[in-house]
């Protein structure tokens, strides 16, 4: 009868394995989410209009001259212009220039999107709450890139007609 008590101590084996994983991924679940809960900086808040925000998200970055300053904490869809307000957190101890620009751009070709302070020169400030005047949205790198490829026009280009032309040399 040895084989048979080979079988339930196997089985105890397994359970011991299995408890041990579940455990193990309870503690990483925890240690994440304390670890997501301490990014929460104190800042204020800035805002901004933006006419596409490709890969944005909750918690995206907010960076000036590459540095982390921010995230974005929410945004919302307006129905009556389908502009995007991208809400965001910006650290207290960072000022940001009322002229500055601020735009959706991402760490390489297949980086993670962020938002992309870049700084003005004015004397004054944006107050909290207050909304950055020179926006620009994500770029389409893949419709780009498509475009370049086939050779099709950009948005800014007229496209060429390939009918024929009438030369003028008719009776």
């Amino acid at each position: 009868m040895p084989a048979a008590q080979a079988i339930p101590q196997s089985n105890m084996r397994e359970s011991l394995v299995g408890f041990v994983v579940v455990i193990l991924a309870v503690a990483i679940g925890v240690l994440t989410y304390l670890h997501k809960g301490s990014d929460a900086v104190a800042g204020y808040e800035l805002n901004a209009r933006l006419p596409k925000v490709d890969g944005l998200g909750v918690g995206t970055e907010v960076r000036l001259s590459g540095v982390k300053v921010g995230a974005v904490t929410g945004m919302d869809l307006d129905p009556r212009n389908y502009l995007v307000t991208v809400h965001m957190n910006i650290e207290n101890s960072i000022k940001v220039p009322a002229d500055s620009s601020i735009l959706v751009t991402s760490s390489g070709l297949l980086g993670s999107s962020y938002l992309s302070i870049t700084p003005g020169g004015d004397e004054k400030n944006l107050a909290p709450g207050g909304f950055f005047e020179n926006v620009q949205g994500a770029i389409d790198l893949m419709n780009l890139i498509g475009r370049f490829a086939t050779g099709a026009p950009t948005s800014n280009q007229a496209p060429q007609s390939h009918a024929p032309q009438d030369l003028g040399d008719g009776p």
